[in-house]
């Protein structure tokens, strides 16, 4: 969209003498006896009142046996009217209909920073000078390039402080996104007076995350990614990132990844794929409602659903419906693989084109929200723990007796039974859902932030049972992660960051697989279930040989006195 911006008198003069802006292009419409938009409308009244008397004389002929090649004066000039506003319609309405849509917001968008008092006859008083320019307004090289924009600036701060400007406006007005965090967070500066002098701006691709990953953006929070590994995963070694700010957590999966790679590495399969959504809807009686859970879960209705579905995405592939009541309202749980998306979307727009289709055979059907938490998403859930969301993973390895007494430091009974008493036992008594398990969260989150996964997607992804037991004649460790809902992708969201696309460039898959669509989505989720492995493995090892406190004092402690450092 073009950009309007009224200068301030002082810019505006400063201007004058510059090569003049030249005129916009003449189109072909401009021809036209009318704005091309209400071109538009007429013919589409035409096509539309055409059309309704061809259908109401030829049903009164059908009705009373009258030969329908037989047409009148009335008829042939509706049938005229009727094919020539379908040409005009086919040609030209899709562009020059949107192309009218542009060309009158963008004059009703004009900018809002001047002063609407009507000039006056006198003379205008000699402008003051502007104040001076904050840093937080354009880098350095910025303002030497146009130094005439530092007093709009000023304007527009003002305006968006005294809110005459919504400050979610400033990206598409100003067409200049580093430009309009600047100006955002100096305005929050004046109102809040708080300078958050540790939040850096400078040195980001906001243009990166505008319609995607963040808005009203003031500035970015910087994260440390360690690396632990190799994980030998599958034959193939692997070394992750993580970003996190707790000591000790890279340290010790790094740990484990040693531990699993003198044993021989550790093997990762996944047992299913699909994400789902489960919306929500309500019929006039439960009787109805079951109707409609026997029409969904009916085999015969499969391939039609399916080719609905499908419809949304060529890598949607509808897999199922799952179905719950609860009085008469219906919870319909729709499955589908997404290819290398993460594909939260891509299933909603699927589940949208059937519940469109289901709305003529069940006509009293009330759509009460597309996500009916039946899904379920971003929340602890049976149904997620039972049935899986997202990639659900078993990773496996066995640990040899020397690597566990050498690496570890701990012997193959001790973790046998902390395990038990810890992970199982305990879990259990504090009634835990899905968390069998150490800290499996711990490395998930900071594999999710390193690769541009949703962070949210960590409560579920972290469902987790680890289970260990001595083998081969019980000197080796047989341990195991089971996670049925690691919800993660390549393509999309966060992945398309500059930071977080190198970090899933270093595991190897980076962007969408092209020769087996899903398999690069997969290929994470399995190291995701690895890196959880080597996390669990160590941290136990900690546990049961009472190294936790020890090691936490001696890495996750600062000796830094912040009371003394300058702000």
């Amino acid at each position: 969209m073009e950009i309007r911006r009224r200068l301030p008198p002082s810019v505006a003069s400063a201007s004058k003498g510059r090569k003049p802006v030249p005129e916009a292009p003449v189109q072909a419409s401009d021809a036209l006896p009318v704005p091309i938009r209400y071109t538009n409308l007429l013919f589409s009244a035409l096509f539309a009142a055409s059309l309704v008397f061809l259908m109401r004389r030829w049903r009164e002929k059908v009705r009373i046996s009258s030969p329908l090649h037989v047409v009148g004066l009335a008829e042939i000039v509706a049938i005229v009217g009727l094919v020539a506003s379908l040409i005009y319609l086919l040609s030209f309405f899709g562009i020059a209909f949107v192309q009218s849509i542009v060309s009158s917001n963008d004059e009703e968008d004009d900018f809002l920073l001047t002063d609407s008092a009507e000039p006056s006859a006198t003379p205008a008083p000699t402008p003051s000078p502007a104040p001076a320019p904050c840093s937080l307004l354009c880098s350095a090289s910025a303002l030497e390039k146009i130094p005439d924009l530092i007093a709009d600036d000023e304007e527009i701060v003002s305006s968006v402080v005294a809110g005459k400007v919504p400050s979610y406006v400033l990206e598409s007005k100003l067409g200049d996104c580093r430009r309009a965090a600047g100006i955002r967070r100096e305005a929050l500066r004046r109102t809040t007076g708080r300078g958050l002098e540790g939040l850096p701006l400078d040195g980001f691709d906001y243009a990166s995350i505008l319609g995607q990953c963040c808005e009203l953006p003031i500035g970015y929070v910087q994260l440390p990614v360690g690396i632990a590994g190799p994980l030998l995963l599958n034959g193939r070694q692997y070394h992750v990132p993580m970003a996190t700010t707790e000591g000790c957590l890279v340290a010790s999966t790094n740990r484990g990844c040693k531990a699993i790679l003198e044993s021989g590495g550790a093997t990762a399969i996944v047992l299913r794929d699909g994400m789902t959504r489960a919306p929500a809807v309500r019929l006039p009686l439960a009787k109805r409602a079951a109707e409609l859970k026997a029409f969904l879960e009916n085999p015969n209705n499969f391939e039609m659903i399916s080719l609905v579905f499908n419809k949304s995405s060529r890598f949607a592939k509808f897999q199922g419906i799952k179905c719950a009541l609860a009085g008469r309202n219906l919870y319909m749980r729709f499955s589908c693989s997404t290819g290398d998306a993460m594909g939260m979307n891509m299933v909603s727009k699927g589940v949208q084109n059937v519940l469109d289709y289901l709305l003529t055979d069940f006509p009293d059907m009330e759509v009460i929200g597309i996500s009916g938490n039946y899904c379920s998403d971003k929340k602890p859930a049976a149904v997620n723990w039972i049935e899986g969301r997202g990639k659900s993973v078993v990773c496996e390895a066995i640990i040899k007796e020397e690597v566990v007494k050498k690496t570890l430091k701990i012997n193959v009974p001790a973790l046998v039974e902390l395990n038990v008493i810890k992970n199982l036992a305990g879990s259990a008594v504090a009634g835990s859902l899905g968390g069998f398990n150490a800290h499996a969260s711990n490395i998930v989150s900071a594999v999710f932030i390193a690769t541009g996964q949703d962070p949210a997607q960590n409560i579920e992804s972290s469902h987790c049972i680890t289970m260990m037991e001595a083998v081969n004649d019980g000197k080796d460790l047989h341990v195991s992660v089971t996670m049925p809902s690691i919800e993660v992708g390549t393509v999309g969201g966060g992945t398309q960051l500059a930071s977080q696309a190198a970090c899933l460039d270093l595991l190897g898959v980076k962007g969408a697989n092209l020769d087996t669509p899903g398999a690069n989505a997969r290929l994470l989720a399995t190291i995701v279930a690895g890196a959880v492995l080597a996390g669990e493995l160590s941290l136990l090892s900690a546990l049961a040989a009472g190294q936790l406190v020890k090691s936490h004092m001696k890495y996750n402690r600062s000796n830094k006195d912040f009371n003394k450092v300058a702000p």
